[in-house]
C-alpha cells in the first residue's frame, strides 16, 4: 500500500493547521516507487528499491537508517545529481512537476531556487577561491534579477540570520578562515537565499560536536521558519531525529520499512529494525541503567537481492514465512499514517513481542573487568602535567616569534587495566 498524504495527519493540532497559511493537504514533494542502480563488475547494485513518501509544506520528514541503507542516494536522485551512467526510475513530484527524466539545465532552475540542499561537508560544498560573499551573492543572482549592491545587502543580512558575528565584514572572508560549524552556517545560508520550498540536509550535522550541533540545528529551524520550507533530514543520529523531526522514514537495504510520525516511531515501532535502531541508541527520554543492545551483523550485498526479508538473516525474531518474500509497506491499524514491512508487526507493542524483548542484552564477560576493585588494579598508562603549547609564527621571510598557543595545560590522568577512559570536550579543547 502506498503511503499517500499520512505524513501530514501525524503529531499537528487540527486547528493549529487551519490557521497556518503553510499548512496543505497537498504535498509539495511526492516520491513514489523511486529506484536507483548502479552497474558494477559484480553486477548492478539496487541502491534505492522503490521509496515512497509525501513531503507536507512546513514539517520536518526524517529518512534514517544505516551507512548504506539509501538515504542520500535516495536524495541525489531527488535533486538530479546523480552521475548520468546511475539508471533513475519511479515518480519525483514537485509542485505538480515530474523531476525524473529533466536535464542537467531543466534541473538546474529548480534546484536553489525551489530545492535546497545542505550536504555533509560544508568545506567540499564551498568554492576554496570565493569569499563568502561571492558565494552568497552568485546563488542570488542566479535565480534572482537583483543587482550586485541588493544582493550584496541581501548576503550580509542572510549572514546575520544565520549567526555569523561581524557579517559586513565576514562576507569579504574566505572558507579556510571559518571554523567548521561556521562553514556549515554559510552553507545554510545559500540554502535559504532564494527562499526554496524544499530543503534537503544531508548530514548538516555528523562532523560537528554536540553543543555546535546544537546551534546548527537551530539555524535550520530559523531557516525552515522564515522560508516556511519542507524539509527533508537525512541523518543516522536518532537524537537529531527526537528533536527536529515530525515524522520519519526508516529505510533498510534501500528500501523502506517504517513510516510514521515521531512520537509513534519512538514509542511503538512496529519493526524489528526500528526496534533495533532505538535500541542501540542512548534516549535522555527514558531513564535505565541497561547497556545499550546492538544489532548483531552487516547489511546484505544489494547486488543479488533474494526474495525474502532483507533484515532476515539479523531479526531476533525472524520466522520462515519471512524467508519466503519480501513484505511489502503496509498501514497499520494503531495510528493512522504508520506504515510498516514486517510480517509480525501485529505482534509488536513497546518494542517487544509477548511482553520478551526482541534483542537480548549484551553479556558482559567476567573476565574483562574480573573482580578485583578498580583501585586496585594495575595502572597502564599514567599522564601528569602533561603540556603541549604551540608558536605562534609572523612572516614569510623573516619569521618571528609573535605569540604561544597553550593546547594542552597541566592535564594529569591514569588509565587502569580493563577500564574504558573517556576525554570528551568541545572542538579545540584539547
Amino acid at each position: 500500500m502506498t503511503p499517500q498524504n499520512t505524513a501530514h495527519t501525524a503529531n499537528a493540532d487540527p486547528a493549529s493547521r487551519a490557521t497556518d497559511p503553510t499548512a496543505s493537504t497537498e504535498p509539495v514533494l511526492s516520491v513514489r516507487n523511486l529506484t536507483v542502480t548502479f552497474p558494477s563488475e559484480a553486477g548492478s547494485v539496487h541502491a534505492v528499491r522503490g521509496v515512497d513518501f509525501d513531503l507536507m509544506p512546513g514539517r520536518t520528514l526524517a529518512i534514517v537508517g544505516e551507512s548504506g541503507s539509501g538515504k542520500s542516494v535516495t536524495s541525489l536522485a531527488v535533486m538530479g545529481l546523480l552521475p548520468d551512467y546511475a539508471k533513475v526510475e519511479g515518480s519525483v513530484v514537485y509542485a505538480g512537476t515530474e523531476l525524473i527524466g529533466k536535464s542537467d539545465k531543466e534541473m538546474s532552475k529548480i534546484r536553489g531556487k525551489d530545492i535546497a540542499m545542505i550536504f555533509q561537508d560544508p568545506l567540499s560544498s564551498l568554492t576554496p577561491v570565493f569569499s563568502i560573499g561571492d558565494q552568497l551573492i552568485e546563488a542570488i543572482q542566479t535565480h534572482r534579477d537583483v543587482s550586485k549592491k541588493e544582493a550584496e545587502k541581501e548576503a550580509v543580512r542572510l549572514l546575520e540570520l544565520v549567526g555569523i558575528p561581524e557579517a559586513d565584514k565576514r562576507v569579504k572572508s574566505f572558507p579556510h578562515e571559518f571554523s567548521g560549524g561556521m562553514r556549515q552556517r554559510v552553507v545554510i545560508a545559500i540554502a535559504m537565499a532564494n527562499n526554496p520550498r524544499v530543503i534537503i540536509a544531508d548530514e548538516p550535522t555528523t562532523a560537528l560536536d554536540v553543543t555546535i550541533q546544537a546551534q546548527i540545528l537551530e539555524v535550520l529551524k530559523v531557516a525552515q521558519r522564515e522560508t516556511g520550507a519542507a524539509v527533508i533530514m537525512i541523518t543516522h543520529d536518532m537524537g537529531v531525529v527526537a528533536g527536529t523531526a515530525d515524522d520519519v522514514l526508516v529505510m533498510y537495504a534501500g528500501r523502506p520499512v517504517e513510516l510514521g510520525d515521531v512520537d509513534t516511531i519512538f514509542n511503538n515501532p512496529k519493526m524489528p529494525y526500528t526496534v533495533g535502531l532505538l535500541g542501540s541508541t542512548p534516549r535522555v527520554d527514558k531513564a535505565t541503567d541497561e547497556p545499550l543492545t546492538p544489532i548483531v551483523g552487516t547489511p546484505p550485498q544489494l547486488i543479488d537481492v533474494a526474495a525474502e526479508c532483507p533484515f532476515a538473516d539479523r531479526c531476533p525474531v525472524v520466522k520462515d514465512e519471512c524467508r519466503t518474500l519480501e513484505p511489502e509497506l503496509r498501514a497499520l491499524d494503531d495510528v493512522p499514517g504508520h506504515f510498516a514491512s514486517c510480517l509480525r508487526s501485529d505482534e509488536i507493542k513497546d518494542g517487544t513481542i509477548g511482553g520478551e524483548r526482541m534483542y537480548p542484552l549484551p553479556k558482559i564477560s567476567a573476565d574483562t573487568l574480573g573482580d578485583t576493585p578498580y583501585e586496585q588494579r594495575p595502572v597502564t598508562l599514567e599522564v601528569k602535567n602533561l603540556v603541549k603549547d604551540f608558536p605562534l609564527i609572523k612572516g614569510a621571510i623573516l619569521k618571528r616569534r609573535v605569540g604561544t598557543v597553550h593546547a594542552v595545560k597541566n592535564v594529569s590522568f591514569d588509565v587502569h587495566q580493563g577500564e574504558c577512559f573517556a576525554i570528551v570536550g568541545e572542538s579545540g579543547s584539547g
